[in-house]
């Protein structure tokens, strides 16, 4: 008898302890498409300050390989937004951007002498293929600075302001106009290569001095210059170009200069932040769609992993901050910083090899597939709650009426997961998940036979995507 009761109590410890060690449950998302929030523009990239030279100087092959790893919908991440940089400099040298008129014409009211070599630091290239290869629709273009003379530090780095607008007079003139002039320009030139720039922004993080382009604003010197760059385009016949403001280098800095933003609401069209100095936690009080137009691991050393021990570039850590902005800060749109370049940190997504031999896509870029592969442009968010312990959900409403339901399971727990839509009936379901041992890869997800739920198993630190297709 007392053997008896030796082996009970020792199974019982053994199934307390594989539990502990192994713990698995079942739970239930539940999806209420009457319950309406943010409309969703995309995700990106860019390949500024010269990175898409890097791209174009790869190999024919490890080019293709790095423009599918971004813009490709099946086997990479599916962006569907780039953002890219408008020079400001007076030469190519380093890494700076060369301006579209390296010199000043003569003066604010001079005729312009502008300079267009057709390939932008390759930025054409990649936004060629972006568009025509991949169609990607939304192609943000953002300048950093305007040319150095048309500032009051005649210098397009090391911060200075727009010469004209408030508390910022030149001897030169008042250069709003003739800086607007130059933005249309630049879009132009793209757009008589078959490339529609969608988006225009004439600051990124002005409220930073840097050695690189920079310009400084505050809100009202940025409405001084809205008011006249809304007309100029209007009259180069780009009225469909969205004017954005401010990329802020930090989310609560974008907030505070939204009050003096109030006034050219009406010829606002996006208002884009950066993630540096504050996080999105918190929705920017504007009519707006809101981007996170830039974040990213910018001095971590190279890291590949989805979860390792809660490092600042794992692929974990990035599937919470996108999920993050959009459910708490009602972003509209997330970007990372770079997305193709060499070096040892975590600055971009994917990182080309010392010897260019090769291209290595960390999680972090499989964390953003999870999402921009199946949270399509114009995608609605719809309400979401429930989920196993440690997780986070959220759930979208496509333009094709798809559903795309994200689990992030930030927690060692593995279960089966149950999505459950209200008043939703899914001919057909599918799942992906991306982990340490996954890269957005589909796993197997069961569809009850009425199409009112589907099922998959959920591991610990993992991200998994569902996505539900009506029935005919």
């Amino acid at each position: 008898m007392a053997f008896s009761i030796y082996i009970v109590l020792a199974l019982a410890t053994f199934a307390s302890t594989f539990s502990t060690l192994h713990p698995r449950q079942s739970s239930t998302v539940t999806v209420d498409p009457a319950k309406i929030y943010q409309t969703i523009d995309g995700f990106g990239i860019s390949e500024t300050f010269q990175r898409a030279n890097q791209i174009h100087a790869l190999s024919p092959s490890l080019q293709r390989y790095a423009l599918d790893l971004l813009f490709n919908r099946t086997s990479g991440a599916g962006f569907s937004i780039l953002r890219n940089g408008i020079g400001s400099s007076p030469d190519s040298s380093s890494d700076h951007m060369v301006s579209i008129q390296p010199k000043n014409p003569g003066g604010p009211n001079a005729v312009p002498k502008y300079v267009w070599d057709g390939n932008d630091n390759s930025q054409v290239w990649v936004s060629t293929e972006a568009v025509k290869t991949y169609g990607v629709d939304t192609v943000y273009a953002n300048a950093w600075s305007a040319p150095g003379y048309m500032k009051t530090n005649n210098n397009d780095a090391n911060g200075g302001s727009l010469c004209g607008v408030s508390a910022a007079s030149c001897s030169s003139g008042d250069w709003k106009q003739a800086y607007a002039n130059y933005l249309a320009q630049y879009i132009v030139y793209y757009k008589d290569i078959g490339v529609n720039i969608t988006h225009l922004g004439f600051l990124n993080e002005p409220d930073l001095t840097t050695s690189y382009a920079s310009m400084r604003s505050n809100g009202q010197q940025a409405a001084d210059f809205i008011k006249v760059l809304r007309p100029t385009l209007d009259k180069a016949n780009l009225t469909s170009v969205k004017i954005t403001c401010c990329d802020a280098e930090g989310w609560s800095s974008q907030q505070g200069m939204m009050g003096a933003l109030n006034g050219v609401s009406s010829m606002l069209g996006t208002i884009t932040a950066h993630s540096y100095t504050s996080q999105p936690n918190s929705p920017i009080n504007t009519p707006h769609n809101v981007w996170q137009t830039e974040n990213a691991d910018l001095q971590g050393p190279w890291a590949t992993a989805f979860y390792s021990n809660n490092g600042a570039g794992e692929g974990l850590n990035w599937a919470n901050k996108i999920h993050t902005a959009l459910t708490t800060a009602n972003a509209s749109a997330y970007l990372y910083w770079i997305g193709v370049q060499g070096g040892a940190t975590n600055s971009k997504l994917i990182r080309i090899s010392d010897d260019k031999k090769s291209v290595i896509p960390s999680k972090r870029l499989w964390a953003f597939a999870n999402w921009s592969r199946h949270v399509r442009p114009g995608a609605v968010r719809i309400g979401a709650s429930g989920g196993p312990s440690g997780s986070r959900v959220s759930a979208f409403s496509n333009v094709d009426e798809s559903l795309a339901v994200q689990v992030i399971q930030g927690g060692a727990a593995t279960g089966t997961v149950t999505v459950k839509v209200n008043g939703f009936v899914a001919f057909a379901a599918k799942a992906w998940i991306t982990d340490n041992g996954h890269d957005c890869d589909e796993i197997v997800a069961t569809l009850t036979a009425d199409g009112t739920s589907v099922s998959a198993q959920v591991p610990g630190r993992s991200m998994v995507t569902f996505v539900l297709s009506p029935s005919m």
